[in-house]
């Protein structure tokens, strides 16, 4: 059985992309009014682009019935349209017991995704029925770009043996719980050192990278700090910068397309240069 980690590798070599899109919708911002038409859309214009698609649960559940109906017709055109492309489910879940497990039947049964976004604050058995199916696993919240992210991010650990921030921690404890290679960490792309710091301590994690475009992550930086030892294991994710970057119905995706090739070109030319630097 094909894991999600490797899946996410096939898709980055066949597509030559480590570009993850952010589908977000806003109908404040969309140049169309029906969700999934939007979706269907930017979906279109950048399926030989990118190696990912990532929907964040809460611009559909704001919009109601009406947008978990939009959110389960983008599901299933992505399914047919890009299948080999990693379904990540931004949901960012985080609870015990059966309600964990409930959740996790609800992102991989009813949603079909094939990872989410988990906050492990409250522990191993919050994160189990996650992993429990090697197909499917979970990108561990870990070092995000907020403002408000050193207020936990930041502790110094110390006492009990450990030592270094609750970021590292986090990471330590997501790469002791990898143990049928389906887990990986979030980690905010405006923080390229500490990103190359989790790399080297974590080589063969898969790293989730939001925060380039519109949050301001540099993406040359983020890229040569996030791939591993063969120049992939990573989602560099953009949405904002992708899925509006035309705000007017004739044109929106189209610019989508390009902006989605702008930002794959970006981190390829970065890593081909990084390389030949390194030499």
């Amino acid at each position: 059985m094909t894991g999600w980690v490797e899946k996410l590798d096939a898709a980055a070599r066949s597509r030559g992309s480590l570009v993850c899109v952010g589908l977000d919708p806003d109908p404040r911002r969309m140049p169309v009014d029906d969700v999934f038409e939007f979706n269907r859309a930017i979906i279109d214009a950048t399926r030989d682009l990118v190696c990912a698609y990532k929907p964040q649960l809460a611009f559909y559940e704001a919009l109601g019935l009406d947008g978990l109906r939009a959110l389960e017709k983008t599901v299933s055109h992505i399914r047919d349209v890009a299948p080999d492309a990693v379904l990540v489910g931004d949901c960012k879940r985080g609870d015990i017991g059966s309600t964990a497990a409930a959740y996790a039947r609800a992102m991989f049964d009813v949603w079909d995704f094939d990872t989410v976004t988990l906050h492990a604050y409250l522990g191993r058995d919050s994160v189990e029925p996650f992993l429990e199916r090697a197909d499917r696993g979970a990108l561990i919240v870990c070092r995000t770009s907020n403002p408000g992210a050193v207020e936990l991010q930041d502790l110094e650990l110390t006492g009990g043996g450990l030592e270094g921030t609750l970021y590292e921690h986090t990471a330590r404890l997501a790469s002791e719980w990898n143990t049928r290679g389906n887990v990986g960490i979030v980690v905010g792309a405006t923080y390229p050192g500490e990103m190359a710091a989790l790399r080297a301590r974590h080589p063969d994690m898969p790293f989730l990278v939001p925060g380039v475009g519109a949050q301001g992550g540099d993406v040359a930086a983020a890229s040569r700090a996030g791939v591993n030892a063969d120049g992939r294991g990573v989602m560099i994710s953009s949405s904002r910068g992708i899925i509006y970057a035309s705000e007017d119905a004739a044109t929106f995706a189209g610019a989508a397309r390009r902006a989605a090739e702008a930002l794959r070109d970006e981190i390829n030319e970065a890593l081909r240069s990084g390389a030949t630097a390194a030499r």
